[in-house]
């Protein structure tokens, strides 16, 4: 039997996810999704934080560049999203780096620039 990384969290997360683009659709910016999505965090009971700094270390020292998430949930998730036409490898690479640089186990990579809501988990291979 397969273990899913925080299922439960991932399952409210990428509902209130479907939400937002049931009711928004494709097309619109990526700050548009953020913000409809932070409204439903809130209503569906999702602890969340937006727009978090994340700290990068190179040889034991923290280094003044940073990455920002778009969101934290349930404070170990970290939620990327975008509203592009698909997901270029570099997004990937890019949620893989927040992961490293939390020492997170999930990543969750939500695309609301397609016709139909794409997700994807990703998981921390070094935890």
């Amino acid at each position: 039997m397969v273990d899913i990384v925080y299922k439960e969290e991932s399952f409210k997360i990428i509902g209130a996810c479907m939400k937002v683009h049931s009711g928004l659709g494709a097309g619109f910016l990526e700050a548009v999704y953020q913000e409809a999505l932070e409204r439903e965090f809130a209503r569906s009971n999702i602890p969340f934080k937006r727009q978090v700094k994340l700290s990068l270390v190179y040889d034991g020292i923290k280094l003044k560049k940073y990455y920002i998430a778009d969101f934290i949930c349930f404070n170990n998730i970290i939620v990327e999203i975008k509203a592009t036409s698909f997901v270029h490898d570099n997004m990937l690479k890019q949620t893989k780096n927040y992961l490293k640089a939390t020492n997170f186990r999930l990543g969750l990579l939500v695309n609301f620039g397609e016709k139909s809501l794409s997700y994807k988990r990703i998981l921390n291979k070094t935890t």
